[in-house]
């Protein structure tokens, strides 16, 4: 699932140009599939009313929610880059707000969402654990987060041929974690109540 890299305004790597939620290719759809039933069996047991989403990227994600949640408060934060803002003005709804900002030092008050989610975000910021830190801060009851579960990931893109000059690993992944170690981290801000493996990602739901 690669495509071309985008870069925000500060030069930082923010994903890539494949629509994986778009994706007409059978097997990215399935493997989708297995992600979204997922992570809305996830979004369910949580049953936010407000919600912080940290590294929204075009939105996707944070106007479906904000379409079910309807009076619920969301928020969608993301770098500067020109494909994210457009997706952004695709995707309003009266409830959700978008920020430009950086995953850190957030400016929200303690406790101020009910839920705080980054879905498949932290592989990409320069310190997860403050990152993880802070949204832990700003939220009052859980955090619904999501990454690719390492080696798995990187042996999926060398086997296709993709990034070997990486060693399969997708430009811009700074950190990598196995199902292990990320619920090892997450473990420090609460308690891990469900973990969830659609392959190939690593997912969790948080009591704080």
């Amino acid at each position: 699932m690669s495509g071309g890299v985008t870069v925000s305004d500060d030069g930082i790597v923010t994903g890539n140009t494949y629509d994986k939620y778009g994706s007409k290719n059978p097997v990215v759809r399935r493997m989708m599939a297995g992600f979204t039933g997922a992570l809305d069996e996830l979004f369910d047991q949580a049953a936010p009313k407000t919600l912080l989403d940290v590294g929204c990227g075009e939105g996707v994600l944070v106007h479906g929610w904000a379409q079910r949640l309807r009076e619920g408060r969301l928020v969608g934060i993301d770098l500067e880059e020109k494909s994210i803002q457009a997706g952004w003005a695709e995707r309003q709804a009266p409830n959700l707000e978008y920020r430009v900002m950086e995953a850190s030092d957030l400016p929200f008050a303690d406790r101020e969402f009910e839920l705080a989610s980054a879905i498949e975000v932290l592989e990409h910021v320069p310190d997860p654990e403050h990152t993880v830190a802070e949204m832990a801060r700003c939220a009052s009851q859980y955090l619904l987060v999501s990454v690719p579960r390492e080696p798995l990931w990187r042996m999926l893109n060398m086997a296709r041929g993709a990034y070997l000059s990486n060693l399969g690993n997708t430009p811009g992944h700074v950190n990598h974690w196995s199902r292990r170690s990320f619920v090892e981290l997450l473990s420090r801000h609460g308690e891990v109540v469900a973990v969830r493996s659609p392959f190939p990602w690593t997912m969790l739901l948080v009591r704080l």
